[in-house]
């Protein structure tokens, strides 16, 4: 998910940067600011933020033997 936003926001920053606009706050959302914000989303993501609950059972949602397992 984390990802997806620092895609998202990468992709906001190359529109204003080709439009050449800085939505009348050119201190605020700048292309560096809007590229950092990307990079820490995108950073999250690969130190494994955001990737949801690993509780406990490890996917295992069966009891006992493994049916079909003869």
């Amino acid at each position: 998910m984390l990802a997806i936003l620092a895609a998202i926001v990468f992709g906001f920053a190359l529109l204003l940067d080709f439009l050449n606009s800085n939505l009348g706050a050119p201190d605020l959302f700048n292309n560096w600011t809007l590229a950092l914000i990307g990079f820490l989303l995108l950073s999250l993501y690969l130190a494994g933020v955001g990737s949801g609950l690993r509780g406990a059972g490890g996917g295992r949602w069966y009891r006992g033997r493994r049916p079909g397992r003869g």
